[in-house]
């Protein structure tokens, strides 16, 4: 369906049937989702970039959750991230101090993400990654994914999944721009397409 402006009837409109949903940013976003590092941390670290669409342009409406191990490599146990007051239901935000690992975060109107966490540990065999996980318009599946970070050679080169993907590894290491801030975008077909991984 279509609605036509008559005063100007050479402008169609789009109606929400012509947008496909879902629409993450809805109810799914927190207040202080994208600081998973407690406060003052000295491994924080700053993750972002850009959720890209097949013509390159930047999505407004999409979600990217991100999963990582403490410093050490230990998967984190502390709940919190998104803590209520257990009296009004209200929401508390996290406390400040324990390390969830994970968070949550919407991308603004030109399709940009950041994130503040602790920089990862390596766990088995792999070099230390972040996992994640977009949400976007048009994904009724959504995507995992890794960031790796640059900085131990050895370990990247050794890692099993990169190796797997061949030529197409470094749509999975962010790049470092220094005072420990790492950019990552994540493209969603077309060229320089990000991996994606299925888990069975």
């Amino acid at each position: 369906m279509t609605k036509i402006d008559t005063s100007r009837p050479e402008t169609v409109l789009p109606t929400a049937s012509h947008t496909v949903g879902p629409f993450y940013g809805h109810a799914l976003p927190f207040r202080g989702g994208e600081d998973i590092a407690p406060h003052g941390h000295a491994d924080t670290i700053t993750v972002h970039g850009y959720v890209y669409d097949g013509e390159g342009n930047g999505l407004p409406d999409a979600m990217v959750e991100l999963w990582g191990p403490d410093p050490e490599g230990n998967v984190p146990t502390a709940d919190g991230s998104m803590r209520r007051d257990p009296s009004s239901g209200g929401f508390l935000g996290r406390n400040g101090v324990e390390f969830t690992g994970f968070g949550r975060i919407q991308t603004d109107a030109n399709g940009h993400w950041y994130a503040r966490t602790l920089r990862p540990g390596a766990r088995g065999h792999s070099a230390p990654y972040l996992s994640v996980c977009v949400f976007a318009r048009g994904l009724l599946v959504h995507l995992f994914t890794r960031i790796y970070l640059p900085g131990d050679d050895a370990a990247l080169a050794a890692d099993p999944l990169l190796t797997r993907v061949g030529d197409r590894r470094d749509t999975l290491i962010a790049k470092d721009e220094g005072n420990s801030t790492y950019r990552f975008d994540i493209r969603l077909q077309g060229e320089g397409e990000t991996v994606f991984l299925e888990f069975q």
